[in-house]
């Protein structure tokens, strides 16, 4: 695990200048799903604009996230499974890490990251997501946007939202201020701006001594 996190951070190291937005969602989506294209589209506008991704450089829409932004904007944290091929996407390419270990795995799609996209998905896409918003929520990671993408007239993330209203807030698990660690988007336009406007605003947080330190843009 030591020599797994050795290993990325040189990976990294190089690119730390540049701003990363982590990508996740299904390995099992078909690329002829309308969320295929969405997240293709969302990576190249997020190319354009000067962000690399980072994806699990499997198939769905981690392959569709790396055909958008192009390999050379592209990070891939793969991890190795049982039941799964290695992974054929960034092959040979430096910037691809694969890992053993999961929880090595999220440190640097966390530790490396500037903003979240989470497209539907399954348990790895859950449980990525709760993840990032219990860092969010606890301090634990600095703040920065997590966008859940889906497609208008789609449901997956409104009833997920529902779902975190009527049980988890409402049962007083979780405080009203914290829906506001994420947004719902229904384009890749809309996701983009979102991820504009945030860092057109914030720009870094530390603490010194007993005070945190906020620096805005403006």
């Amino acid at each position: 695990a030591v020599d797994e996190f050795r290993y990325a951070a040189r990976v990294f190291k190089p690119y730390r200048h540049i701003r990363k937005v982590s990508i996740f969602g299904s390995a099992r989506v078909p690329e002829d799903e309308p969320h295929y294209e969405l997240a293709a589209q969302f990576c190249r506008l997020l190319a354009e604009q000067g962000f690399m991704v980072i994806t699990g450089a499997a198939q769905g829409i981690l392959k569709a996230g790396i055909e958008g932004a192009g390999t050379e904007n592209s990070f891939g944290v793969n991890i190795l499974l049982p039941f799964e091929s290695p992974a054929t996407i960034l092959q040979d390419d430096p910037k691809l890490v694969t890992f053993r270990y999961f929880f090595t795995r999220k440190i640097f799609f966390v530790k490396e990251a500037d903003a979240f996209a989470l497209f539907p998905g399954g348990f790895g896409t859950q449980d990525e997501g709760f993840e990032v918003l219990t860092l969010l929520q606890t301090g634990k990671a600095p703040p920065m946007p997590l966008v859940l993408m889906e497609l208008p007239g789609d449901d997956y993330w409104e009833t997920w939202d529902r779902f975190v209203r009527d049980q988890v807030l409402a049962r007083g698990f979780i405080s009203p201020e914290d829906l506001s660690l994420y947004k719902i988007a229904h384009s890749a336009e809309e996701a983009m701006a979102w991820i504009k406007s945030y860092y057109s605003n914030y720009h870094s947080v530390r603490q010194v001594r007993d005070r945190l330190v906020i620096r805005l843009e403006r």
